[in-house]
């Protein structure tokens, strides 16, 4: 029951139609006792600005998931951003401070991450290649760097959007090696598919598996299926896979804690979903 005690948690993008977010955290703060609820919001990209320093007024709002189109958008608009936002370049969580103070965080890598050391793979040291430099991608390689791997090749067509992503790594994480390199997978102790190829029937791999190494770890980013044709391929070398979703339920933890609500695990997220993945 929402009552004038309720405490918010916006859900803003455009459109609001797809939002499976309501689905997964507004059950566990049920099932917890929790009087908070993610409401949906729906806001196009020319109101944004406006809207959240608006939004952030309200005294019974404790901030904000951020999803398209407004995670880069977000990053001008806070006032103070995590080391993994200044890396990536977007935002997808925002905390709002008494008197209205913007903290944003991304936690797109920081779920990917968690997946991966919860399946225990020891990430310091690792040497890497990140297929795909965009939004995901770029949160991705943030929280790997954070996680003090040795090295992390990047793969993109847009060579220059690479570039600029090992140079921000670079300032923030010099220890980290990060290079342009090509999509081989061979000589790796993680490949990231961090593309879309694998949404669509049809689509070419991201990479030639038949260079994988069974010791290779390999972890996607699709979440259409659970086991894209990349995943199956892998698993068929032997390799360890982390399926799409296994990123969104490990970031929802840090949301939770970011936020203040405590901590969470993602057995007991999907136990109470009211939502398919």
């Amino acid at each position: 029951m929402i009552s004038g005690k309720t405490t918010l948690v916006a859900h803003i993008g455009y459109p609001t139609e797809s939002f499976r977010a309501p689905f997964i955290y507004n059950p566990w703060f049920e099932s917890r006792g929790i009087d908070a609820v993610v409401v949906p919001m729906g806001c196009k990209a020319d109101d944004y600005p406006a809207f959240l320093r608006a939004l952030s007024r309200l005294t019974n709002l404790r901030g904000a998931l951020v999803t398209m189109p407004h995670k880069v958008t977000t990053v001008g608009l806070l006032d103070e951003a995590s080391t993994a936002v200044r890396i990536s370049g977007a935002c997808n969580a925002v905390l709002v401070k008494p008197g209205g103070r913007l903290v944003g965080d991304m936690f797109d890598g920081t779920g990917f991450t968690r997946g991966l050391k919860r399946k225990g793979l020891q990430l310091a040291g690792a040497r890497c290649l990140v297929v795909g430099a965009g939004g995901v991608g770029s949160a991705i390689v943030a929280s790997l760097a954070e996680e003090r791997v040795a090295s992390i090749t990047l793969f993109d067509s847009r060579r220059a959007t690479a570039e600029a992503l090992a140079a921000r790594v670079a300032m923030h994480h010099p220890s980290v090696a990060v290079t342009m390199g090509a999509n081989d997978p061979a000589g790796y102790d993680l490949v990231v598919n961090a593309t879309p190829l694998g949404m669509k029937a049809g689509d070419p791999l991201p990479f030639d598996v038949a260079r994988l190494a069974p010791a290779t770890f390999v972890g996607e980013v699709v979440m259409k299926q659970e086991i894209t044709p990349l995943l199956a391929a892998a698993r068929e070398r032997g390799c360890r896979i982390q399926v799409g979703t296994d990123m969104l339920f490990e970031m929802i933890p840090a949301y939770l804690e970011f936020f203040g609500f405590g901590t969470t695990t993602p057995e007991d997220l999907r136990a109470v979903a009211k939502v398919a993945y």
